[in-house]
């Protein structure tokens, strides 16, 4: 016999490193041009411009400016970055997500979990068309989730599909049904399976790297649009999917444009070149809003910003608590967020919303006299050491320039270091890069299993590069056991541990602010969602 799932409380943020925005130029809106033809990476296809939030002929326009480029080669089993998901979640389907409001189904009309809590079965639509015109069944959905278990693929989910005990077996029941097996048991099983976008078998079968081929600059997808154009850091255009199994898009066209710059990002949308902005609070609190028809709509995604130390240069405990006890966290946020509504501030790796989290840990309060007397413990009187940030990140150019305040009045002596962000997520993958010290930030599931990526001993985003058995221990056991109560008592001393590393040092956890205009409704119905801005693109409208 089996039992539906049912889904409350708390949502799932779909998983997703972010280390900072990737750079690129600015460059000029496409057209509303009948091209609908994908440019390879630094071709544009010829088209004339268009005024953002508008009709050109028959044809309307959403310009929503971000601060990266995605790249030409965004694909379902290595893409990871943000600006790379919300291109993924604009072109292909998950099998359903989760939001506040419990599982939302794309793909999928339902899942059924076996009595024993190893074996969920999924019931798929039957009547889905890839943008080709070829239909999706089961045979694309086995396809997806067994190239994302093999380890060469190098996918972003491998670590949450494949276990020491085995890998989840992907089988087909039939056509439109597929069942997956776990090895052990997993209480975020059901979490796990609903973070990943399904690609099509006929075109990708294949191919031979997901990375680096040319199927990806021309993606067939089940999502509202479909990419048309796309201008190395300049924008990524879309078209809308006349045949969207959820009903045919109101906008005919949505573009991403690429503005590095904030400044420049902040003056588009206030003339109007833009639609949608992400700005900070800071940048926001500048802006006449009513003047140029734009509203601020804030939403929390359970991000956590913090600093990690590379534990094999800074192998002295002492000095890593050293530095945690000098730094004032709530000034860095104030400064940077202006009001306490604009942030939470988290005391663990678990986001302050999470059922799970805890503020029964060592919370490393400012304490000068103890990051002195740390100090002098680890012997070494006068370090030096470098912080390495994104370089266009403002949040965090203004945070390393108050951490490197703040250690300097314990006689800790920090060098800042600007980097590309896309760089300095390459090199924080390596044990012996040039950094003492760096930030990232991360969108998680509310589960705690989700996490293990970051924190597992060897797990491929532990930037720390730390060795603790007993938090793998941890992890495992919270992993496998069912109950809540005995899980809480388990993830309480996983943070708890954790923190004891200090390795790791939750800043905060900011809302997110989009400034949008006037002239776009739907966003209610579109949802505003972690990593992707929308969850389903297709309910916007133009005024």
């Amino acid at each position: 016999m089996k039992k539906t799932l049912k889904r409350s409380g708390l949502a799932l943020i779909s998983s997703l490193v972010i280390l900072g925005v990737l750079t690129a130029c600015g460059g000029k809106d496409p057209g509303a041009g009948n091209n609908t033809t994908a440019s390879g990476a630094g071709e544009t296809t010829k088209a004339g411009e268009t005024t953002a939030g508008t009709k050109t002929g028959s044809e309307s326009t959403f310009t929503y400016a971000i601060a990266g480029d995605p790249g030409a080669n965004v694909n379902v089993i290595t893409t990871s970055d943000r600006f790379g998901l919300m291109t993924l979640k604009m072109i292909y389907s998950p099998l359903y997500m989760y939001n506040a409001d419990g599982i939302n189904y794309f793909l999928a009309k339902s899942i059924d979990a076996s009595d024993d809590n190893l074996t969920y079965t999924v019931h798929l639509r039957d009547d889905v068309k890839w943008s080709d015109g070829e239909k999706f069944t089961a045979d694309d959905v086995v396809f997806t989730f067994e190239a994302m278990e093999k380890e060469e693929n190098v996918g972003w989910a491998y670590s949450q599909l494949v276990y020491p005990e085995g890998s989840v077996k992907v089988t087909k029941v039939d056509d439109y049904t597929v069942s997956f097996t776990m090895p052990v048991i997993n209480a975020a099983a059901e979490e796990m399976l609903s973070q990943i976008f399904i690609m099509p078998k006929h075109v990708y079968e294949n191919v031979t790297s997901f990375e680096n081929n040319e199927v990806n600059s021309k993606p067939v997808g089940t999502g509202p649009y479909v990419m048309s154009e796309y201008s190395a850091g300049s924008y990524v255009k879309f078209t809308k999917n006349e045949n969207y199994f959820l009903g045919a898009p109101s906008i005919d066209n949505i573009v991403y444009r690429i503005i590095e710059n904030e400044n420049t990002a902040k003056t588009a949308i206030q003339s109007g070149e833009v639609d949608a902005w992400i700005g900070t609070p800071a940048q926001v609190e500048q802006m006449d809003l009513k003047s140029n028809n734009l509203t601020v709509k804030p939403y929390q995604e359970g991000r956590v910003g913090y600093l990690m130390m590379n534990a094999k240069r800074m192998n002295d405990e002492n000095l890593r608590k050293a530095i945690l006890y000098a730094i004032d966290k709530k000034a860095i946020a104030d400064a940077i967020f202006l009001d306490a509504a604009n942030y939470d501030l988290p005391w663990s790796f678990m986001p302050p919303n999470s059922e799970f989290f805890t503020e029964d840990v060592e919370k490393y309060g400012q304490n000068l006299e103890k990051s002195k007397e740390f100090l002098a413990a680890s012997g070494n009187k006068a370090p030096e050491l470098t912080l390495a940030y994104s370089a266009t990140d403002s949040i965090q150019s203004t945070t390393a320039i108050l951490v490197q305040e703040q250690l300097q009045k314990v006689g800790i002596k920090v060098n800042l270091t600007g980097v590309d962000s896309t760089a300095l997520s390459q090199q924080m993958k390596k044990e012996d890069n040039s950094y003492d010290m760096y930030f990232g930030g991360y969108i998680m599931g509310i589960d705690p299993d989700t996490f293990t990526s970051l924190f597992e001993s060897g797990n491929s985003h532990n930037y720390m590069h730390y060795d603790y058995p007993e938090i793998d221990d941890l992890f495992s056991q919270g992993r496998k056991e069912t109950d809540k109560a005995k899980r809480k008592v388990i993830y309480t001393e996983l943070q708890k541990k954790l923190q004891d590393t200090a390795c790791f040092y939750p800043l905060y956890s900011n809302k997110r602010l989009l400034v949008v205009s006037d002239k776009i409704a739907g966003i209610e119905e579109a949802k505003l969602v972690p990593v992707y801005t929308f969850e389903d693109t297709s309910k916007l409208k133009l005024k």
